[in-house]
């Protein structure tokens, strides 16, 4: 068997389907956020980065990078272990308990990822309680659904934040049936925010048990950056709770927020929990830092919440196919992965701007886009540059609906 060969063909059918990853070679710039250096075969040259996750810039933030450089200097670099064997230090109890009261639960578990957060709580939970029935999400992310594919239970997809659908689908089970019911708040690439409550009320009318994934809303809505749970008055009635140290709140780092009975027992049971060297000292203490200022400063918010209204007015000024949301993403809609990579191509090698394209599997195919990330940091004069870029590359080429026919960068 030559595995090479095989290996080759397949990475081919992505580029012949443009939909072949190509990474961005980046250096962030300390204090210049969102200017970055972008690195290539010709050399290094400024751009501005419009599609990090680092939503509010914490990452740059001086109040985070002071708490990690105290913390090495403290502590050293790495934990040293796994949480069971010397890794877990005060860092790491301290972020627990700071994320327990963020979302108003008993007990918070730390994880190196959100993604490892959901997959390994998730199929754990599952196994722990057999004949537990999962209702998920349509739109999910890839996370939730590994996680209860290895859970290996019954399942029902219901669709998109239909609650119709949902109650459908709960039912069709007694009362007494073990029930999960799995969504997300903020649904990443198309910005809709889901029914909380009333999935909450399904929820407790047929006895399921909720599980609400607020990667991409912790640290932005809230008073103090708890998510759209928080924010809607409903933070009470989520049972279990997934969150990111990693985009809001700009560090690295996953969490579930939970029951101490129920954050127990994943400490205790999931492999991808217990078999996994913890978090650096430094990553804990930057994450400490940053939540507990979010928590108290609703500066960064409010100024997030402004940038994004603006952006989404003025590509909707001119024409540009931007998708309405009631959210901070900003997706704007190319349609077919070969134009979405030329667009991006020439956003970047043309204007120094850098848009990552989205392609299958993160959408459908057809739904190729771009995903804007306007923060607090980005200027008036980044963005009117920004729109300048996006109306002349539609300007150059037919464009039929919201689909690139031909680039004059092809």
């Amino acid at each position: 068997m030559n595995f090479e060969r095989l290996l080759q063909e397949r990475l081919d059918s992505l580029r012949e389907e443009g939909r072949y990853r190509v990474f961005a070679d980046l250096k962030r710039r300390r204090g210049s956020f969102p200017v970055a250096d972008h690195f290539a075969a010709d050399g290094a040259r400024e751009v501005t980065v419009w599609c990090s996750n680092d939503y509010l810039g914490m990452g740059q933030h001086p109040t985070v990078l002071a708490a990690m450089h105290e913390a090495i200097d403290a502590a050293g670099a790495g934990s040293g272990g796994t949480r069971n064997i010397s890794g877990t230090t005060h860092y790491h109890v301290e972020l627990e308990s700071e994320l327990a009261d963020l979302h108003g639960k008993d007990g918070a578990l730390l994880f190196t990822s959100a993604y490892i957060a959901n997959d390994a709580t998730l199929s754990t939970l599952l196994k722990l309680v057999p004949g537990t029935v999962v209702f998920s999400d349509e739109r999910n992310h890839a996370s939730m659904i590994e996680g209860i594919r290895h859970g290996r239970c019954e399942k029902h997809i219901f669709r998109h934040n239909d609650v119709d659908d949902l109650e459908t689908k709960l039912k069709q089970f007694p009362k007494g049936t073990p029930k999960i019911i799995v969504f997300e708040s903020v649904y990443s690439m198309d910005g809709h925010i889901a029914p909380i409550a009333a999935i909450c009320d399904l929820a407790e009318k047929y006895g399921a048990l909720t599980y609400l994934d607020e990667v991409h809303a912790v640290g932005l809505y809230g008073p103090r950056g708890g998510g759209i749970a928080e924010r809607e008055g409903v933070m009470d009635r989520v049972d279990i709770i997934n969150g990111t140290l990693a985009k809001g709140f700009g560090v690295m780092g996953g969490y579930i927020a939970g029951s101490r009975n129920l954050c127990d027992a994943i400490r205790s049971f999931a492999s991808g929990f217990i078999f996994t060297t913890s978090l650096a000292p430094a990553i804990a203490a930057g994450a400490l830092a940053s939540i507990r200022h979010l928590k108290t400063s609703a500066l960064e918010r409010d100024r997030h919440q402004e940038r994004v209204q603006t952006l989404k007015r003025l590509l909707r000024a001119k024409r540009l196919p931007v998708m309405d949301n009631p959210s901070h993403i900003v997706p704007v809609m190319v349609g077919c992965p070969v134009h979405c990579k030329a667009v991006t191509d020439a956003l970047l090698h043309q204007y120094g701007i850098y848009v990552q394209p989205i392609n299958y599997p993160t959408v459908s195919k057809g739904t190729e886009r771009m995903r804007l990330t306007p923060t607090p940091a980005h200027s008036d004069e980044q963005m009117a540059y920004l729109i300048h870029a996006l109306a002349q590359l539609w300007a150059s080429c037919p464009v039929s609906n919201g689909t690139y026919v031909r680039l004059a960068a092809e």
